[in-house]
């Protein structure tokens, strides 16, 4: 396994006005026996912490279970808290996977954008902007949100694999086997293709709830290097910023479209 060096990022830095709030899953436990129920959060907040989004089929293109292959759409009612809460499959790795629909954020601080793409690293979104002649503020940017999580039922045997997200991270490791290194590999597609150094996000919480956040980057290949420890829980987060087509500006009243990767997983 590849080891990448990771740059720590301190967490305040994210509470003052980088507007990067994350969405991910979040399994009640990730590691589970098929006697009990699989439940999940959708989650969006900042620094691994936020609040629960309900079951909201209008607000979602994809809620899945993947397990070896099998994929079967997790079905609820509306206004559901978790949203996801099922039957557990046979023994295995599960993968849930969401995919919202479009939202639309309007930017009044001409501060929050620059402080944003500095964040997410694409820079050159904010030349950009610019050459493009789009005003500092008074502009929308419509996002995405493609998410998935790793779930171990019994001893948890399994691997995860492209589900076919148009910005999608995929393990190439299951960290609840017994002879799992230490260290993910993941990964990082955008509409299909490998996407080599790309940002990659790491938030780490520790059993006591405190969140360590450190960046690293994809090598040549598209892969990228996560050590990990026993007990933490983790969410991968990159973005992917394009100029919309002119269809989708039109339509949604929107100059930028995000798209956002995110993985959550914790190590046996």
């Amino acid at each position: 396994m590849r080891f990448i060096q990771t740059t720590s990022v301190c967490l305040s830095l994210f509470a003052h006005g980088a507007s990067a709030h994350e969405t991910w899953l979040e399994p009640r436990n990730y590691q589970i026996t098929s006697q009990e129920t699989l439940e999940a959060d959708i989650r969006n907040g900042e620094g691994f912490s936020g609040f629960r989004l309900a079951y909201m089929p209008a607000k979602q293109q994809r809620l899945d279970l993947v397990m070896d292959g099998n994929v079967l759409r997790v079905e609820g009612r509306l206004g559901d808290i978790p949203a996801v809460s099922m039957p557990s499959p046979e023994d295995g790795l599960a993968v849930l996977a969401y995919v919202s629909t479009q939202n639309k954020l309007n930017y009044t601080d001409a501060e929050k954008f620059r402080n944003f793409c500095t964040h997410k690293d694409f820079p050159e979104v904010l030349e950009q902007h610019e050459a493009r002649g789009l005003p500092e503020t008074g502009f929308s940017e419509g996002y995405t949100r493609y998410s998935k999580t790793l779930v171990a039922i019994g001893e948890g045997a399994g691997a995860d694999s492209n589900l076919g997200m148009e910005i999608e991270f995929v393990a190439l490791d299951n960290p609840y086997i017994p002879d799992f290194d230490g260290v993910m590999d993941v990964e990082l597609y955008y509409q299909g293709a490998l996407r080599p150094d790309a940002q990659i996000e790491v938030f780490e919480r520790a059993p006591d709830g405190t969140v360590e956040i450190t960046t690293t980057r994809t090598d040549e290949n598209g892969v990228g290097a996560v050590p990990v420890k026993p007990d933490h829980v983790y969410l991968l987060d990159s973005v992917v910023m394009r100029e919309p087509d002119a269809a989708t500006a039109d339509a949604n009243g929107i100059v930028w479209e995000s798209l956002w990767a995110a993985l959550t997983f914790t190590v046996r």
